[in-house]
């Protein structure tokens, strides 16, 4: 069995600037679903997924680590597009980084 390394950069080139829903999408159709299929894997109703990975909705940071882990997605890398998202609805020029908590601090 092969595994097809697929880079942030790949997921821009096809689905436009990351976003929390182009990420959700692209990991959807890796995996060969449908928006039906996948929004019964992650629990969510297939309008609050279309309307997620079109950028209509963003998640609550919360809803977004959840999704995150149920397609297994880095939580941080979650938390990181949904503030930018947010970000860049208000037309804020910021970049967000996030990065986990050192547990030994």
């Amino acid at each position: 069995m092969s595994t097809k390394v697929v880079t942030t950069k790949d997921i821009e080139h096809i689905y436009g600037p990351l976003s929390f829903g182009s990420l959700l999408k692209a990991h959807r159709e890796a995996a060969g679903f449908t928006q039906v299929q996948m929004a019964k894997k992650i629990k969510l109703s297939k309008q609050s997924l279309n309307d997620i990975e079109s950028g209509r909705k963003i998640p609550s940071v919360v809803r977004a680590v959840t999704l995150a882990k149920k397609v297994g997605v880095l939580p941080e890398l979650a938390v990181e597009l949904v503030f930018q998202d947010q970000l860049n609805r208000e037309r804020l020029k910021m970049v967000v980084k996030v990065r986990a908590k050192d547990k030994a601090a």
